[in-house]
């Protein structure tokens, strides 16, 4: 049988610590008094160990270093976060004061646009509904019958005739503007006040302007004229722009001329409204 030593299980722990002890003693009491004798010991701790450990101290701070940079770029992650959200509030800030500044725009052309027609009584009103795309010429509106809004109230926008009002409830009421394909404007062109009948048009509109026909041959028009509804309209009140005269021509049965006329409403984008709550006056025949 093949004997084994085994020191964990052979030698003592404390034993151990006495045999380290005691060499440990020998070896300072050696170079206290024979310091000549460990100058080899010394030239191979010097040669050796002391590059050896100095690889060590070396290798200990670039790994601090490294730990140094890491407790940076966590940093870093946390001031790069905390700026982000400072950016995003800022940004949410910027949208908020652009909104406000919108709509106090609208309301400054609202009040210009009031200033225009000082003669009638108006409220002013929001779009809140649009039946269909592209233009404006069906939507509804937030004032109603409690606002004094009734069927036929004419409604105003930019600087000039929007549509009017073609049903009313409690608290809204739906327009239809003068370029929808059911519209018809007695209008008037010009200081002469040229009579004519601006015909709304869903089709045309989409080149930019409206039609006025029924126009006499003989009254003299130029391109730049202002067009207003008319003081014998049955529906519109008068003097409310229209738009303005863009071409001119003779219709082929050489009584009446034809006129093309750019609407002076925006009809793409329509927000907020003034409407006139006096009406016009009825006659029965």
């Amino acid at each position: 049988m093949k004997f084994r030593f085994n020191y964990k299980k052979d030698i003592s722990p404390k034993y151990l610590l006495l045999t380290l002890s005691v060499i440990c003693i020998a070896l300072i009491i050696v170079s206290a008094f024979f310091p000549d004798q460990l100058k080899p010991v010394k030239s191979f701790i010097g040669r050796y160990v002391t590059p050896l450990q100095q690889s060590v101290e070396g290798i200990g701070e670039k790994v601090e270093d490294k730990l140094e940079v890491f407790g940076d770029v966590k940093e870093l992650k946390e001031d790069n976060k905390k700026l982000q959200t400072e950016v995003t509030n800022l940004k949410n800030d910027i949208s908020r004061k652009e909104a406000e500044l919108a709509e106090l725009q609208e309301l400054r052309n609202l009040y210009d646009l009031d200033e225009l027609y000082p003669d009638y009584n108006k409220t002013a009103a929001r779009v809140f509904s649009v039946d269909s795309s592209g233009f404006f010429n069906e939507f509804y509106i937030n004032k109603g019958l409690n606002n004094n809004v009734y069927e036929g109230c004419n409604v105003l926008s930019d600087d000039g005739l929007l549509g009017i009002v073609v049903e009313s409830y409690d608290n809204y009421a739906k327009v239809r503007a003068i370029i929808d394909d059911r519209s018809n404007v007695t209008g008037e062109i010009g200081a002469a006040g040229v009579l004519c009948n601006v015909k709304g048009s869903l089709q045309t509109m989409k080149e930019g302007y409206l039609v006025a026909s029924d126009i006499d041959k003989n009254s003299i028009i130029s391109v730049g004229d202002k067009v207003i509804s008319s003081s014998v309209s049955d529906r519109y009140m008068y003097g409310l722009t229209i738009g303005y005269v863009s071409s001119v021509s003779y219709d082929t049965n050489n009584l009446t001329q034809t006129a093309e006329i750019v609407p002076t409403v925006n009809f793409n984008d329509i927000k907020d409204v003034l409407v006139i709550v006096d009406r016009k006056q009825e006659v029965n025949y």
